[in-house]
């Protein structure tokens, strides 16, 4: 069940469009920002609230990788595996990244400090090979700065 303050911002946001519906997306961002994920019970709520089938909640929840059905860290990261970024080392950054931190694509840590997601592209090309920290996105990666950005988020 949502919260009274949650409710007030959903209510904000849902305004902005003719149809209630159509704020989906921006709706499903409130909720997670808000509880950390979007449980099978945040997908009913937003199909109450909306008046969509909870089915076509779902439906964008697992469609979209920005959107997480388990809690992540408080370090999450989402490193592109698409073409540029392949090209120049996107492999390498995955593979130093699970090393270092001993945890799998979907995975976080046992501290819950850090997780790993390998994402399609983010639309950064001109800094491959990059990947989001949460919603900052980094580029021109390399071991090196990902060791400083893990030393710098333990």
């Amino acid at each position: 069940m949502f919260t009274t303050e949650l409710l007030r911002q959903l209510d904000k946001i849902t305004g902005q469009y003719e149809q209630k519906q159509a704020a989906l997306l921006p709706v499903l961002h409130a909720v997670q920002e808000k509880e950390g994920l979007i449980s099978p019970e945040s997908e009913q709520d937003v199909s109450r609230y909306l008046g969509v089938p909870v089915v076509h909640v779902h439906e964008a929840v697992s469609f979209y990788h920005l959107f997480h059905q388990t809690k992540k860290g408080k370090c999450h990261f989402s490193v592109c595996q698409t073409t540029s970024c392949a090209l120049l080392g996107g492999e390498d950054i995955i593979g130093h990244i699970k090393d270092r931190l001993g945890i799998k694509p979907g995975e976080t840590t046992p501290d819950g400090k850090f997780s790993l997601s390998v994402v399609e592209c983010l639309g950064a090309c001109e800094l491959a090979p990059m990947m989001q920290c949460n919603k900052e996105y980094r580029g021109f990666l390399n071991k090196k700065k990902i060791n400083e950005l893990i030393d710098q988020n333990k």
